[in-house]
């Protein structure tokens, strides 16, 4: 019995990983879009310097 118990939380903990990275990876997609559309959508503040969207 505590055999079984045992398979079945560890089915439960690995699902709940695989259900985790699944969203870990539509999360990662939305960022990226996010900022492949902010470096598409920079805009130059003078004409001979390259204009950035970030501050750092």
């Amino acid at each position: 019995m505590l055999a079984l118990a045992l398979v079945l939380l560890l089915a439960l903990l690995l699902f709940g990983f695989g259900f985790a990275l699944k969203v870990l990876w539509w999360v990662a997609l939305v960022v990226f879009a996010l900022w492949l559309l902010g470096f598409i959508a920079r805009g130059t503040t003078a004409a001979g310097s390259r204009g950035r969207w970030y501050r750092w």
